[in-house]
């Protein structure tokens, strides 16, 4: 780990073999930096969630670049320790079109309570309703449930059709 805590720092395009890679270390780096082997599983658990997301949900595919060279498929991931706070940062690409819907489920989520989170999870289980990448919604139900903490994002505008989806996360 680096003297300022940074024990992933990625920043590109990802794929199924960058995901498993990237899982990997931070599995080994997570065993290495943490005494307390549920916290630790509690953060991986929340990494292959935020992982997922960013290679299922991106909504920017294709090579053309955004900005200054940055192809859309682009992403960021950081994990980081500072005493005993794990900070994770992940971003992608989103149409402009999916911002509104998206800040509705994760403003949704950030109002429930504990109690609450665990019905909307069951209830999301029960309806059936998928995804074209085969997930119900869970998965910001879940990194909320497992952080124990509001999720903190952000939407930058990057052009008239893309903006930036940037979550973070403390554990």
């Amino acid at each position: 780990m680096t003297p300022s805590g940074v024990m992933i720092d990625f920043h590109g395009e990802i794929n199924e073999e960058k995901l498993s890679s990237i899982l990997s270390d931070a599995e080994t780096k997570l065993e290495e930096n943490e005494e307390n082997f549920k916290k630790s599983r509690k953060v991986y658990n929340i990494l292959v969630e935020s992982l997922q997301n960013l290679f299922h949900h991106s909504d920017a595919f294709g090579d053309a670049e955004l900005m200054d060279g940055i192809k859309k498929r682009t992403t960021s991931f950081i994990l980081a320790k500072k005493d005993e706070e794990y900070n994770i940062l992940a971003a992608n690409f989103i149409e402009m079109a999916n911002i509104n819907p998206l800040k509705g489920r994760l403003d949704k989520v950030n109002g429930l309570d504990k109690e609450g989170l665990r019905n909307l999870y069951k209830e999301v289980l029960d309806n059936g309703q998928y995804s074209v990448h085969g997930g119900g919604g869970l998965g910001m139900i879940d990194i909320a449930r497992k952080s124990g903490n509001k999720l903190d994002y952000t939407f930058a505008e990057v052009n008239d059709d893309y903006g930036l989806f940037i979550l973070k996360i403390k554990v």
